[in-house]
C-alpha cells in the first residue's frame, strides 16, 4: 500500500466567531448542572449541547438559533478554502467528509466559486445516483467528492482521490478511519495525505484528545476488531468534560500552532510543519 500522512490543521476562530461559541457554551454548561433531570434525560441533554458546540465550531449558521447567519464568514470554510489552491495546481483530487450535510451544503458554492468541479452524496442520494457520482469521481470528470460520514464512510471504493479532508472530527476514530480507507486501499497507486480542520479551543480540539486517549486505552486491552465498538462508549463524565473541558483545551493544546494558523489558516504543503503530522 502506498504511504499515508494524516494533518492536523488547527483552525483558529475569529473574535466574532470565538464570542458566539463560548457564549454558548457557558449557556448549555449551566443547563447541564441541573440535578433534577433523570440520568437518561441529562445523557440526551449533554448529546444535544455537545452537537450544538460541534455544529458552531464550524458554521454560525449550522446552529438552531443561527439558521439566517448562511453569509457569516467561518474560520474552517476559509481554511478550507486555502486548501483547495493547493488541491488544484497541483491536480490532485479530494474526499471531503463531515458529519453535518448542512455543512456540506455550505461547501458547494465555496468549491463553485473555486471553479472546482464536484459530485456529492449523502443519505438522501438515491441508488442511482450514487453510482453515477461514484463513476464521474473515479472517471476523473469531477475533482472533489462531498460525502457524508454516514452515508460515504463506508462500502465505496474511491482510488481516485489522494487526498482526504474530514471538516469535523467524530467521536469514534474507528469511523474516521473506515471513511479514510475509501481512498487508502488496494488499488491506490498514490500517497493519500489526509487533513483533519480542528477549531482550536473548542470541543472539536476535546474530542481529538479524548479520542487519542480512548484508542491508546482500548488498544492497551481490546484487539482491533473491538476498538471502535469500545470507542463509542463515551461515560457521562467522559461528556460533561467535553461540555467544560474546552478553555482548558485551548490553554493547553492551541500553543504555537494557533499562532501560526492566525497568520495563514490552513498551510500549504510547504509549510506543513504548522499542522500535527503523523505518517502511517
Amino acid at each position: 500500500m502506498p504511504s499515508r500522512t494524516e494533518i492536523t490543521i488547527n483552525v483558529t476562530l475569529s473574535e466574532a466567531e470565538r464570542a458566539r461559541y463560548d457564549a454558548l457554551r457557558r449557556v448549555l454548561h449551566e443547563r447541564a448542572r441541573d440535578g433534577s433531570l433523570a440520568p437518561q434525560q441529562r445523557r440526551v441533554q449533554l448529546l444535544s449541547a455537545l452537537t450544538r458546540l460541534r455544529q458552531l465550531a464550524c458554521h454560525a449558521a449550522l446552529d438552531e438559533v443561527g439558521r439566517d447567519l448562511v453569509d457569516r464568514p467561518s474560520s474552517k470554510l476559509e481554511a478550507l478554502g486555502s486548501l483547495w489552491t493547493d488541491l488544484k495546481d497541483n491536480r490532485h483530487r479530494a474526499l471531503v467528509f463531515s458529519q453535518f450535510t448542512r455543512l456540506l451544503d455550505l461547501v458547494e458554492p465555496v468549491l463553485a466559486a473555486a471553479g472546482i468541479s464536484f459530485v456529492r452524496l449523502d443519505g438522501s442520494t438515491s441508488t442511482a445516483e450514487r453510482g453515477r457520482a461514484v463513476d464521474a469521481f473515479q472517471s476523473g470528470a469531477v475533482d472533489v467528492f462531498l460525502l457524508s460520514l454516514k452515508a460515504g464512510g463506508f462500502g465505496l471504493n474511491l482510488t481516485a482521490a489522494d487526498y482526504v479532508v474530514h471538516l469535523d472530527p467524530w467521536w469514534n476514530p474507528a469511523a474516521e478511519a473506515q471513511a479514510t480507507d475509501r481512498a487508502h486501499r488496494i488499488g491506490q497507486t498514490r500517497p493519500v495525505t489526509v487533513y483533519r480542520l480542528v477549531a482550536a479551543g473548542t470541543i472539536e480540539d476535546a474530542v481529538v484528545q479524548m479520542q487519542a486517549d480512548k484508542r491508546a486505552l482500548f488498544a492497551a486491552v481490546l484487539d482491533d476488531a473491538e476498538v471502535g465498538a469500545a470507542a463509542t462508549a463515551w461515560s457521562e463524565d467522559d461528556l460533561l468534560s467535553l461540555l467544560t473541558g474546552a478553555d482548558a483545551a485551548r490553554a493547553a493544546d492551541a500553543g504555537d500552532d494557533v499562532e501560526a494558523v492566525e497568520e495563514k489558516p490552513a498551510p500549504r504543503r510547504s509549510s506543513r510543519a504548522r499542522g500535527r503530522r503523523g505518517s502511517k
